[in-house]
């Protein structure tokens, strides 16, 4: 064959290649979004040299993979649950669950409780050897040696297994009813109903009580050589005769505190609800209490008795509150203290003033109470609270009230040298010295800009927040916008801007804490840093000593998105995630450098086939001069020639996450964005920016603007474009569908239509009344219901209903305890009276959103196949076209 044909032929086989390659290329089905496997479970070893990943679909089994410090997978587990390296990172723990679909087909033939199968837990021995441990109930592994304790699942079967990770040494214990290491040391505690041991792997047991009753609450101090617990002789009285307990040194422990103690107030107890720990240098243990609990009158019948409410005006909570929390309420306890010392004990918090802040996880002699119980009412529509605070000393009990009405709780230092705040009203931060009793006030607004300079809510903004302290309290970094700034607690010397180039660069740098236990920032060691930039909306890792002012170092950054790394405890390797729209955010391994990473997943595999997407950042001008952003996804095949459907979907501002993944999901109130992109359409993600009394004009101002836009590109089918938004989205949409005839379908969910209606009702999801959030808060009115009753009316779309020409699909659930369910009934009726064509999805007993994954599934289903019809010219599906009658829901899906 000559030259020229071998070329002809190979330009040929080419195009036909790249032709395939495109053909190949299809839409996401349904059950490929729902089996999409995402990330939910990593780990990394101690020393570094290990990482294990939890790959776990939306539906089906989950695979755990273990990778070693060269980036290969050593090993897989499938079904998995939980993995755990132990203390010398040689081994790593895995829960195994049963197979899936075993335990559906098990149900299906109704198999009792205690026989279906058990989890099993495998010991990895890292060097390839495995052990398996069957019929697994629960277990505990030692955080600082090789040492595990479990139980297995069987009620005959009582017998607490203590063995060494290698087998080396193993133990028994019959009758265990709970059991548990300490923190910073190998000792075991394990109680039966009569008895409290503890086993130390190199002394063996020591008994540490022996009685009758009940025993609870069992705590070690850090090192082990504590031990505190709670003893009711009586198991149907731990309402009112639990005793406080004190063992040390494997010494048989001594009664410490009980009700007959005249510390505690009048008819209290020491209680079984509340907490019980030490302070981390051993010297105090905190317990709870609390007023001995009500006995109902068992002389007559329930039925004999009212079932009555009775709200009370003048309540400091409001009476749907009070039922909200009930439950909570009924097991509510108060701080107590024992000082090991002195051998006394105080009440610290009580019902009056009952939130109790320490510092110095304990071993602080100062303590912070507050209470907001006196301004509880005025909560109701200011949507935020004042404090009374009181300093408490922890050896006598001694309180001094250090504020009155504060607008803000206080915080303490992690040493406790100071209580601190920050105060919405004049925008400042303060601190309080508890030494010297003075208050300091570290920032003006004219010297510091330390609130959310984009807040657009009639409330007062939010401050950018802390860094944290540095060593013994001696400096605060705080954060505006941008940068990292430190100040002296006294304000004696000029704050110093730490990262410099934050601002110009409009870099948002914030400290990554990579080691939760450290109380401090320590100076003296190279910070991580993680930035957002807001010019390009990619984010990046840099480095910072925080000693002296300097540009941050640029470890890695880029146009992707970055997420908190985890660092490995004695290590410097750190697992983290980089991605993009259309770059699945993998699991990568590397050092604190950041020079070179190893990826370890491969989950980007999985769309390899589909017509994927793309993501690009727009900008346009609201119609009231404002300049905006957002995001545009277009198809991966996606030709500027065609014309396409577009779903405009948005929220409040979203452009930030221009480089999100967007993992694929049946979500449970918005469209899937891969999924859509997939199958042919553009989603639109506009930033809206709102002015106080009109939300619903702000959206109309914003979202218009921009889809003409997108219009005048020449790639919109201008007959093809619906909205869809849920809660705060679904009122938007709702609204633009009583302004414009643009839109050929929506799909509004959860969505508030008449504020009148909404103003005065109640959130049952916290039992909190719904003013707040028109006054205050998202709803953006900025005033009551009678100041403002013209910006209520103009702002519910109910009153101008009779506009809609645009097909509704509705999905409102009735246990929505964040909107009303009757908005819901009041949008579907009102256009059903008015005969638009409208269909409302009501998952039953589901709350704002549909939690089940079958209902999830449906949701995406009907909403799909809703806007395939409006905006793609597909059959309506029967669902749509017929209906379901109540008496087939049970039997007919309608697809």
């Amino acid at each position: 064959m000559g030259y020229l044909k071998q070329l002809v032929l190979l330009i040929c086989l080419s195009a036909y290649c790249s032709v395939s390659a495109q053909e190949a290329k299809r839409a996401m089905t349904f059950d490929e979004m729902v089996n999409w496997k995402r990330i939910t479970e990593q780990t990394i070893s101690r020393d570094g040299k290990w990482v294990a990943c939890k790959m776990e679909p939306w539906r089906g089994d989950a695979s755990l993979f273990v990778y070693n410090a060269k980036g290969e997978m050593t090993a897989s587990f499938l079904p998995a649950g939980h993995a755990e390296f132990s203390a010398s990172s040689s081994y790593l723990l895995v829960t195994k669950k049963p197979e899936l679909e075993k335990v559906e087909a098990l149900k299906l033939k109704k198999t009792k409780e205690e026989d279906m199968p058990s989890d099993e837990l495998v010991i990895f021995n890292l060097r390839e050897k495995k052990e398996m441990i069957d019929s697994l109930k629960s277990y505990k592994l030692s955080e600082s040696a090789d040492w595990i304790a479990y139980r297995r699942n069987s009620k005959s079967d009582t017998v607490l297994h203590v063995r060494a990770l290698d087998g080396s040494k193993e133990m028994s214990f019959s009758d265990v009813k709970e059991f548990g290491f300490a923190r910073k040391s190998n000792i075991l505690y394990y109680s039966t109903d009569s008895t409290l041991c503890t086993y130390n792997p190199d002394k063996g047991s020591s008994l540490i009580f022996e009685g009758k009753g009940i025993i609870s609450k069992v705590t070690f101090n850090e090192t082990g050589n504590k031990i505190a617990f709670l003893h009711c002789p009586d198991k149907d009285s731990t309402n009112t005769l639990y005793s406080l307990y004190l063992a040390e040194n494997n010494a048989p422990a001594r009664p410490i505190a009980d009700k007959k103690d005249n510390f505690l107030p009048a008819g209290w107890v020491i209680s079984g609800n509340g907490d019980l720990r030490f302070s981390e240098n051993s010297e105090r243990i905190f317990f709870g209490t609390a007023p001995a609990p009500l006995q109902k009158d068992t002389t007559k019948l329930d039925e004999n008795r009212p079932d009555v409410q009775i709200w009370k005006w003048d309540e400091d909570i409001q009476y749907t509150q009070q039922v909200y929390n009930k439950q909570k309420d009924l097991k509510k306890t108060y701080t107590a203290v024992y000082n090991i010392n002195s051998n006394k004990s105080f009440q610290l918090a009580d019902k009056n003033i009952p939130n109790l802040q320490t510092a110095d996880e304990g071993n602080a002699p100062i303590a912070l109470l507050s209470t907001n119980l006196p301004y509880a009412t005025e909560q109701m529509w200011e949507g935020r609270s004042r404090y009374d605070i009181y300093t408490i000393n922890m050896e006598t009990g001694d309180r001094k009230q250090i504020k009155e009405a504060a607008n803000t709780n206080m915080r303490l230092s992690p040493k406790g040298s100071y209580a601190y705040w920050y105060c919405v009203q004049d925008s400042s931060w303060y601190t309080y010295s508890i030494g010297n009793g003075k208050e300091y006030r570290l920032t003006t607004p004219a010297t510091f800009a330390a609130w959310d300079e984009d807040n657009d809510v009639p409330d007062f903004p939010s401050p950018h927040g802390l860094a944290g302290w540095t060593a013994d309290d001696r400096n605060i970094l705080l954060y505006d916008r941008y940068d990292i700034w430190k100040f002296d607690p006294m304000a004696e010397v000029a704050p110093v801007n730490l990262t410099i180039n934050g601002r110009k660069e409009q870099l948002s740098y914030r400290l990554i804490q990579l080691d939760k236990e450290d109380k401090f920032i320590d100076t003296k060691k190279s910070q991580l840093l993680l930035a957002f930039n807001e010019k390009t909306k990619g984010s990046g890792y840099y480095n910072a000593s925080l000693s002296t002012p300097a540009v941050p170092k640029t470890l890695l950054a880029g146009s992707f998105m970055l997420k908190t790394p985890v660092k490995a405890k004695n290590a410097d390797a750190v697992i983290y995630t980089s991605e993009t729209f259309e770059q699945y955010p993998d699991l990568r391994l590397s050092d604190l450098s950041f020079k070179k990473s190893i990826q370890l997943t491969h989950g980007g595999d999985q769309q390899d086939k589909l017509n994927w997407g793309t993501a690009e950042l727009v900008s346009w001008i609201s119609l009231d001069g404002v300049p905006l952003e957002g995001v545009v996804y277009k198809p991966t095949d996606f030709d500027p020639a065609k014309k396409y459907p577009v779903i405009v979907n948005f929220y409040e501002r979203n452009s930030e996450t221009l480089y999100a993944y967007h993992m694929p999901e049946p979500h449970r109130s918005t469209i899937d964005y891969h999924f859509y992109t997939s199958n042919g359409y553009i989603i639109f993600n506009p930033d809206v920016r709102y002015v106080d009394g009109y939300p619903g004009e702000s959206c109309f101002n914003c979202v218009m603007p921009g889809i003409t836009s997108l219009i005048a590109k020449g790639y919109v089918n201008e007959k093809g474009i619906g909205a869809q938004g849920h809660s705060w989205g679904g009122y938007q949409v709702a609204y633009l569908a009583t302004r414009t005839n643009l839109f050929a379908a929506i799909e509004s969910g959860a969505p508030v239509v008449n504020m009148f209606s909404a103003y005065g009702g109640i959130r049952w999801g916290s039992g909190l009344n719904r003013s707040f959030q028109y006054e205050h808060g998202q709803s953006r009115i900025g005033g009551t219901l009678w100041d403002s009753p013209l910006q209520y009316m103009e702002n519910s779309p109910l009153f101008t209903m009779d506009k809609v020409e645009t097909p509704i699909l509705i999905m409102h659930n009735d246990n929505d305890g964040h909107v009303p369910w009757y908005q819901g009934i009041e949008y579907f009726v009102a256009l059903k009276r008015l005969q638009k064509p409208v269909w409302l999805l009501n998952y039953t007993g589901e709350i704002h959103w549909p939690m089940r994954l079958a209902n999830r599934i449906d949701f995406q289903k009907r909403m799909f196949q809703f806007f395939q019809h409006y905006l793609n010219n597909q059959p309506m599906p029967q669902w749509m076209s017929e209906g379901i009658p109540a008496v087939d829901q049970e039997f007919k899906l309608g697809y």
